[in-house]
């Protein structure tokens, strides 16, 4: 083998451009200079690039230093294309050539000049399985034709990898969780750009601005974006959910039974809504967290904006969501990727991953028991509740000055004072042999309770590659509501009292605070939602549910004066003169309402924690 004057091995064998054929499937290489690894034969084949060094003089012993650090890496690596989210030539610079010795186990370093690209590649945290950590690999060639022939070829075979974004719609919230989430996007947007990713950015400058935006925006000019991506937190997401799915989700209202007073054509309610007729409101919002449009009033341009474009509608399959958390809780990041990480959820959105989320849409019929006002349609991506969750978001918006810490405070301040309310709630009844009957379960409960050792249940958790998630059939179409099973032998059943909380939980809503969620194994996309109902109990019974909650393997639902009901459908009535209610951490007032979930009706920029 002859080398040059910078012994670099001559590339005899290929003194034209590695790919004659125009495949980029097919298999070529060339040697190259990989910075601080040394000269490497590198391949590319159909599914990625590889590459060993030409001088492999250590032998296993040599691949330690004296301080027991393994150069695997240098001797022989891949990355596949799947993992591969840009490539970029930068030109003629320095590349630094790093020799094992083997006599005197030591680094030497030696640096040549050459044309370089780089490859920029996705790796999972050895620490962290569900956070990506990105790499950049620099190879050299003193041949400018060579190297950038293999640019080319890349790009080519990154091209072909299908549903990566090439063009996003970006909405920063400035005082999200922190007040961070401008410097969030800055610290992302580099990778965007390598990626060749076009990003068009709108920092919300007051309430309601992203809302604003997406109620006036044509469907014409939404369908030049592959997705949107929300910077911020869980209610800055459920803003930007809401504003596109109410104008452009076309959907039956939820079931009820025959004695749930609000307007029904039939029984099961099969209509579609009217969006002319349906009250969009836009509830008022926590600052820190979603800057939603205070007041009632509606939008004007709404139905226009749907009769003029009707084509995009939901579910759709090409358009996606994106959140980058910058938020106080983050839930729905920790439940779709694993890892509250800007940098993780910023690779996901990148490389093109794809996951269906259930959606729920909530529907008031009464205000207060008084009122007599049109339907009002909101949706949520991972929670509603009432009494405990409602009483905190009420309370925590009289020390807003406070920041996130406010809702400890407010938590803290409302589980003392251990209210509970009388209401009604009506389930259609999917999987009886695992729930606990609401009309036999007696609220008041034993002290015994509190001694009783945590469970810990073999629970199956949603994970990437849900096999529960991704199983379709003919009775379970995404985006259809789950009502599009066989309702043939499904009843209604009801639960009736005191409730400390009544809650839905739509994905397991694992957090900081919640490590297993409310629900540790509820699924992203399986059509059901999770009924939580807390019966009045004695207030050290309701603080060791709390303890289970915050601890993780433990489960909180094991009690007996909770209810754990897996359903399509619920209504809900209370007994009192209104009702506050908790939707994706907005406030959401309703004496009446129903609830039925979507399956996978949208998708996100994710693919499932991976562990």
């Amino acid at each position: 083998m002859e080398r040059d004057e910078n012994g670099l091995i001559a590339d005899n064998s290929c003194p034209n451009p590695p790919f004659t054929d125009g495949d980029p499937g097919s298999v070529s290489s060339s040697n190259f200079f990989l910075d601080h690894v040394g000269e490497v034969v590198l391949t590319h084949n159909s599914d990625g690039l590889s590459w060993k060094l030409v001088d492999s003089l250590h032998t296993e012993e040599d691949k330690f230093s004296c301080l027991r650090f393994k150069f695997v890496s240098q001797s022989e690596s891949e990355v596949k294309f799947a993992d591969v989210y840009a490539v970029n030539f930068i030109g003629w610079g320095l590349v630094h050539e790093s020799s094992l010795g083997s006599a005197e186990r030591s680094v030497s370093v030696h640096s040549l000049e050459m044309y370089r690209f780089t490859v920029h590649v996705v790796h999972n945290s050895k620490t962290q399985t569900s956070l990506w950590i990105p790499s950049v690999y620099t190879f050299g060639h003193k041949n400018l034709e060579i190297c950038k022939t293999w640019v080319n070829q890349i790009n080519a075979s990154l091209l072909m990898e299908a549903k990566r974004p090439k063009n996003l719609l970006v909405f920063v919230h400035p005082k999200s969780g922190k007040g961070h989430g401008c410097r969030i996007w800055e610290a992302v947007a580099p990778l965007f750009s390598q990626a060749k990713v076009k990003t068009k950015v709108i920092v919300t400058e007051r309430a309601g601005h992203a809302r604003d935006i997406l109620v006036s925006i044509t469907n014409k000019d939404l369908n030049l974006y592959d997705g949107v991506v929300a910077v911020g937190g869980d209610g800055f997401f459920n803003e930007i959910l809401n504003s596109l799915l109410l104008l452009r989700h076309k959907a039956p209202y939820p079931p009820a039974p025959g004695n749930f007073m609000h307007p029904v054509e039939s029984e099961w309610n099969i209509s579609v809504q009217n969006v002319e007729r349906t009250v969009f409101e836009p509830c008022k919002h926590n600052e820190d967290e979603s800057p939603l449009l205070t007041g009632s009033e509606d939008v004007g341009p709404q139905s226009q904006i749907c009769e003029q474009d009707p084509e995009f509608l939901f579910p759709n399959e090409k358009f996606r969501f994106g959140i980058i958390p910058a938020g106080s809780t983050d839930a729905i990041v920790i439940c779709t990727t694993g890892a509250r990480d800007p940098v993780t959820s910023a690779l996901h959105i990148i490389l093109g991953k794809r996951v269906h989320l259930d959606i729920a849409q909530v529907v008031r019929w009464k205000e207060t028991h008084a009122s007599n006002e049109e339907p009002c349609v909101r949706y949520a991506a991972s929670f509603a509740g009432y009494g405990f969750y409602g009483d905190v978001i009420t309370e925590s918006e009289k020390y807003r000055w406070m920041g996130p810490k406010r809702y400890d405070y407010a938590g803290t301040k409302v589980f003392l004072q251990h209210r509970s309310y009388e209401a009604e709630v009506n389930y259609l009844e999917i999987e009886p042999e695992n729930s606990t009957s609401g009309s036999e379960t007696d609220p008041r409960v034993s002290d015994s309770i509190l001694w009783c050792l945590p469970r810990k249940p073999g629970r199956a958790s949603c994970r990437a590659n849900c096999a529960v998630c991704n199983m379709k059939s003919n009775e379970a179409m995404v985006g259809s509501p789950s009502l599009a099973r066989d309702l043939q032998g499904l009843r209604w059943s009801k639960s009736k009292g005191r409730f400390l909380s009544v809650g839905a939980a739509i994905i397991s809503c694992r957090n900081e605070k919640a490590p297993d969620g409310l629900v540790a194994d509820a699924h992203l996309s399986d059509g059901y939602l999770h009924l939580i109902l807390i019966k009045e109990c004695p207030h050290p019974c309701y603080l060791w549910h709390l303890i289970h909650l915050a601890r993780k393997g433990w489960d909180p639902l094991d009690f007996n004066f909770v209810e754990h009901h897996k359903t399509p459908a619920f209504t809900f009535t209370s007994f009192g003169k209104e009702g506050v209610w908790n939707v994706d951490g907005e406030l959401f007032r309703a004496h009446q309402l129903s609830a039925q979930v979507f399956r996978g009706l949208v998708s996100l920029f994710a693919t499932g924690p991976e562990a």
